[in-house]
């Protein structure tokens, strides 16, 4: 019996709120990674984006477990000659929390195409309020930990 290939008219999709205050940033980029990805749907395949839009708040707020907020590099290249830039975590969650969170769930996504437009689906935001409420957002509870 073949596999039920979801046409993308037959495709449904729902947004969620994710609150990031206290939560361990890998623990909850693996999760809202796996929404993204729509894994959580009976109709998933891995080859169509299937997945659910992520709004997640208070991205300012996520936690670091270990020395990683001392000993965590982001590093990126501005393609020049010397253009190497590293920031540590701490910095970068102070100045730009979001990236911090964007980063590691596109690191989950896969490195395609259609891990760009998985990754686009996501929205993420230093504070509690966001933009999103005409679209009816659910909220969805992740178990709290790392402390």
């Amino acid at each position: 019996m073949p596999t039920p290939v979801p046409k993308e008219s037959e495709i449904q999709r729902k947004w969620f709120v994710v609150d990031a205050e206290g939560q361990v940033l890998g623990r909850l980029a693996s999760r809202i990674a796996s929404i993204l990805r729509g894994k959580h749907k009976p109709t998933f395949v891995p080859h169509l984006d299937v997945g659910d839009h992520v709004v997640v708040v208070n991205a300012a707020k996520v936690h670091l477990t270990g020395r990683k907020m001392r000993d965590k590099q982001y590093r990126w290249h501005s393609g020049y000659i010397g253009g190497l830039r590293e920031v540590r975590a701490e910095t970068m969650l102070k100045t730009h929390p979001e990236r911090v969170i964007e980063w590691a769930v596109q690191g989950m996504l896969p490195k395609t195409r259609l891990g760009r437009a998985m990754a686009k689906k996501m929205k993420v935001y230093r504070g509690a309020a966001h933009p999103h409420q005409a679209q009816q957002p659910e909220a969805l509870t992740l178990k709290a930990g790392g402390r």
